[in-house]
């Protein structure tokens, strides 16, 4: 096996770990917290608590691997996963609500490591590859999207006494795995970057149209996608009174339509380039809104979600792929880290707001509410015309 198809094994090995843990987190977030919760209100605090705790990590996640590398930034990623799942085991164990934020806390700051798997491989790549990289390590979602589940349903009564904590002990040892494997992942040097090429000041980079036009395309693509998908179930389920099962399916049909895409996009933006696959996600995320205000059948939901999983993919690896040519090696992780923290704090801000306006406003608030990064995006795009400024690079 060659050094790349190594590397890229492992990163879609534990992009599948990752994925399996987030989503069963985010699976039992609301129901732990239901049970543990001193009133109600507070159920659903625990998954707005992981969106935060990734948020909070970006920057400090990218600063550790700046100075110890990749391998070893990603094993103390999965070491901190670890430890959250056990102290969220612990905390079911002793029904200790303020234990199991924290515990919620530590999952969200090991994703925002998680996160940085397609960086790894992006850089890993050979030129003119970098997209593919990204794809196929996305393409380890999707076996996590189907294992969270199943541990969430089947790892309730594994451990007598300790509701759901089979699941997180699993998730937990998993992660003691991973970091062992990425151990031995290899990584460009990070000595050899700055003998390179100088870095920029950061001001200089984040003023370029390419790093903006990036990072807005995240900011949109995760941001909405955050936002609308929080609403979704309790538009489909608690106001429009569709059944449980119905709002399920549209959620994994959404989770599918994320990470399905991932198979071709990588082709796709070799063929079409990175500017147009962007434009074509923006407009994706725009047939979102149009499903939604179509009607409030399960079939209109359904279609709703699954335009917005398509759309967020093509706008997540279209923006990281950009992120790239935005940048010298050099000044990679200080770059990475203003994009994640931008990205992943719209998105905290998206998943805390999206219950006050489906509150205040109803579903058709909440697609109101959407269309204006979508719509901010799309001009950018059309401004700045990134495939042509890459042509001409």
């Amino acid at each position: 096996m060659s050094l790349l198809n190594r590397n890229l094994a492992m990163l879609m090995g534990a992009q599948l770990v990752g994925v399996s843990g987030t989503v069963a987190m985010v699976t039992l977030g609301g129901i732990v917290g239901q049970r543990l919760a001193p009133t109600p209100a507070l159920a659903t605090l625990p998954l707005s608590v992981h969106i935060v705790g990734t948020a909070a990590t970006t920057v400090g996640a990218a600063w550790l691997m700046s100075r110890i590398g990749r391998p070893r930034g990603f094993a103390v990623g999965a070491l901190i996963g670890c430890l959250g799942y056990l102290l969220a085991m612990a905390a079911t164990g002793l029904a200790s609500f303020g234990l199991f934020c924290v515990a919620v806390a530590l999952v969200g700051a090991a994703n925002a490591f998680a996160l940085q798997y397609r960086f790894a491989a992006m850089e890993n790549a050979p030129e003119g590859r970098e997209s593919q990289a990204i794809s196929l390590v996305l393409v380890g979602s999707l076996g996590g999207a189907i294992v969270g589940p199943a541990l969430a349903a089947q790892g309730e009564h594994w451990i007598e006494g300790i509701p759901f904590g089979g699941a997180f002990l699993v998730v937990a040892a998993s992660y003691v795995v991973v970091a062992g494997v990425l151990r031995r992942l290899s990584s460009r040097d990070v000595a050899d970057d700055a003998a390179a090429q100088a870095p920029r000041p950061l001001a200089v980079v984040v003023r370029q149209p390419l790093f903006l036009v990036a990072v807005l395309g995240g900011v949109a693509g995760f941001g909405v996608m955050t936002f609308v998908m929080t609403a979704a179930p309790l538009s489909m389920h608690v106001v429009d009174g569709h059944s449980m099962t119905a709002t399920a399916a549209v959620i994994q049909a959404h989770v599918l339509a994320m990470y399905l895409p991932s198979l071709v996009t990588g082709y796709l933006i070799g063929r079409l380039g990175i500017g147009r696959i962007m434009t074509i996600g923006a407009l994706v995320l725009a047939l979102t809104l149009v499903a939604g205000f179509l009607g409030r059948e399960v079939m209109h939901y359904g279609a709703a979600m699954i335009a917005l999983g398509v759309g967020w993919n093509f706008l997540y690896i279209g923006g990281t792929a950009l992120l790239g040519h935005s940048h010298r090696p050099s000044e990679r992780f200080r770059t990475q880290a203003v994009n994640e923290f931008s990205v992943f704090g719209v998105s905290a801000c998206g998943s805390l707001g999206a219950g006050a306006v489906m509150h205040f406003a109803g579903w058709n608030g909440v697609l109101l509410a959407a269309a204006l990064p979508i719509a901010v995006a799309l001009a950018t795009l059309a401004a700045v015309r990134p495939g042509r400024r890459l042509a001409s690079a």
